[in-house]
C-alpha cells in the first residue's frame, strides 16, 4: 500500500492530489487523466453538439459543466479546467481560432522582430477573465471532491503556433526563426514567458490548487538547443510560481531532455510511456514527483490489458510519495468510459502488485 501516516487516513480527493504534488504521504495513489474533460464522454459530446469548442472554453458556466463531467463519472482526484493551451494569447494582439480537426490557426503569424515588438503583454485578469471566473466557480462546485487544476501552453509550444501559423509535424518556420534570428526568438520567448507567468499566477489566485505547463512540441529539440533556447524560460516560470501552488511540467517524446526538464524546477514532471516510470523517476531531482505514464492506446485494448499496465506502474512506483497516476498523453476519443471508471477505482484500491 502507499505510504501512510496518521494524517492520511481517508483523505479527500483534493487533499490526496495536493499532498502527492508536494511529495507528501497519501492514503492511496491519486489519479486524473489528461484530456479527461470531455473527449470520450457522451454527455460532453451532447454539450458540444449545442456549443462550439471556444464558446465552451470562454463561457465559465459551460467550462465548469464540462470540467465536472469526469469527476462525476470517473471519481478522479483532479478536475482540470476545460480550456485550451492557446488561451494565454488572448489580449496579446495576435488573433487565433481553433478549427475542428485542424487545431489552432493564426492568420497573421509572427515572423519578424517588428511583429514580436507589437505583441502586447496584457493583464491576465483583463485578457482572460473568463478563465479566472471559471476557476472561481469550479472551486465552489468541487468542494473537496477533487483538486482544481489549471494549465497553460508553454512559451516554446505557443511560439511554435505563433510563428508557424498552424499545427505542423516539424514547425520548420519556428525553428528557422530560432536558429536564424536568435535575438528575435529570445525577445519572443521573453514576452511569452511573462504572459504565461501572469496567466498561471492569476489562475492560482482564482482557486487553482495546482497548475500544469504543457510543452507539447518540445520533443522536436535536441539537448543543446533546448538548453539554449527554451530551458531558461521554463525555469523562470517555475521559479516565479514556487511556493504559490504545486507545478507540473508536461511534454512528450522528450526522454532525451528529461534531466534538463527536471532542472527547470517543477514540483512534478509528467512523463510519457517511452521510458519505465521508475527509470524516469531516477533521473529527476531529489524530492521531485512524477506523473504518468500509461500509454492511452492501452485503454482501447480493454480492461485486462489496462489493468496489467496500471499494476506495472504501481509496482514500479511502490507507493513512493510524489506519484500522481495519469496517462502519458491525453485520452483518445474512442476510449470506453467504463475502462477509465474501472481504472480509477483500481488505482484507488492501492493494488501495488500484479
Amino acid at each position: 500500500m502507499p505510504a501512510t501516516s496518521h494524517d492520511t487516513m481517508t483523505m479527500t480527493g483534493r487533499a490526496r492530489l495536493i499532498a502527492a504534488a508536494r511529495s507528501q504521504p497519501v492514503d492511496t495513489t491519486p489519479v486524473w487523466y489528461m484530456r479527461q474533460a470531455g473527449r470520450c464522454l457522451p454527455e460532453y459530446r451532447a454539450l458540444r453538439a449545442r456549443h462550439p469548442f471556444m464558446e465552451v472554453a470562454r463561457t465559465p458556466e459551460l467550462a465548469v459543466e464540462a470540467t465536472l463531467m469526469p469527476v462525476e463519472r470517473f471519481g478522479v482526484d483532479g478536475a482540470v479546467l476545460f480550456a485550451d493551451i492557446m488561451l494565454p494569447l488572448d489580449g496579446m494582439g495576435v488573433p487565433f481560432r481553433i478549427e475542428p480537426k485542424v487545431g489552432p490557426v493564426i492568420d497573421n503569424p509572427i515572423r519578424t522582430r517588428a511583429d514580436v515588438e507589437r505583441i502586447v503583454i496584457a493583464d491576465a485578469d483583463e485578457a482572460t477573465g473568463y478563465v479566472m471566473d471559471a476557476l472561481r466557480l469550479l472551486r465552489r462546485e468541487l468542494g473537496d471532491r477533487a483538486a482544481a487544476l489549471g494549465f497553460s501552453g508553454a512559451p516554446f509550444t505557443l511560439a511554435c503556433y505563433l510563428v508557424e501559423g498552424h499545427g505542423s509535424r516539424e514547425y520548420p518556420r519556428a525553428k528557422a526563426l530560432m536558429y536564424g534570428d536568435p535575438e528575435t526568438w529570445h525577445l519572443l520567448m521573453g514576452k511569452l514567458t511573462e504572459v504565461v507567468t501572469r496567466y498561471l499566477r492569476a489562475q492560482i489566485a482564482a482557486g487553482a490548487d495546482a497548475v500544469q505547463l504543457f510543452d507539447s512540441w518540445l520533443g522536436l529539440l535536441g539537448t543543446e538547443t533546448y538548453a539554449e533556447f527554451v530551458q531558461p524560460y521554463t525555469a523562470r516560470i517555475f521559479a516565479d510560481l514556487r511556493g504559490l501552488a504545486p507545478t507540473i511540467h508536461f511534454s512528450t517524446g522528450t526522454t532525451h531532455l528529461l534531466d534538463g526538464i527536471a532542472a527547470t524546477g517543477p514540483d512534478l514532471v509528467s512523463v510519457d510511456w517511452r521510458l519505465p516510470i521508475d527509470a524516469a523517476w531516477d533521473r529527476l531531482a531529489p524530492g521531485q514527483g512524477i506523473q504518468g505514464n500509461l500509454d492511452p492506446t492501452l485503454l482501447m485494448g480493454g480492461w485486462d490489458v489496462t489493468r496489467r499496465a496500471a499494476d506495472d506502474i504501481l509496482r514500479r512506483t511502490a507507493g513512493r510519495p510524489g506519484h500522481i497516476f495519469n496517462l502519458g498523453h491525453g485520452i483518445l476519443p474512442e476510449t470506453d468510459p467504463a475502462v477509465l471508471e474501472a481504472l480509477t477505482g483500481h488505482v484507488h484500491g492501492g493494488a501495488l502488485h500484479p
